[in-house]
């Protein structure tokens, strides 16, 4: 079964935009260069664009774990550390996972 987790992310709004480039960069590396990332979506809460939202998938946990210690996540870690002010990982228990082909 893949592990699916939302990050539930507070910006500085001052710092918005950035994080968001940052963001962009990350995913993109993240689902292009590591094959146990199935996917990776970000959203921001309608009328609060500062609250982002992340819905992980992985293949598995080694996957997971794996994700953490990319150059390109821990990149972003740290470039993102002063723009976040909170982060909360909610863990999940996946029931239907289902998307089109692309």
């Amino acid at each position: 079964m893949p592990i699916v987790r939302i990050a539930e992310l507070e910006i500085d709004p001052d710092q918005l935009e950035r994080y968001k480039t940052l963001l962009a960069e990350e995913i993109e590396a993240s689902v292009t260069k590591e094959p146990g990332v199935l996917a990776l979506y970000a959203v921001s809460l309608a009328g609060s664009p500062a609250q982002i939202r992340i819905v992980e998938i992985y293949t598995d946990q080694q996957a997971y774990e794996a994700h953490l210690r990319t150059p390109h996540f821990l990149a972003y870690k740290t470039q993102t550390a002063a723009m976040v002010r909170s982060l909360r990982l909610v863990e999940t228990d996946p029931i239907l996972l289902r998307a089109k082909g692309g």
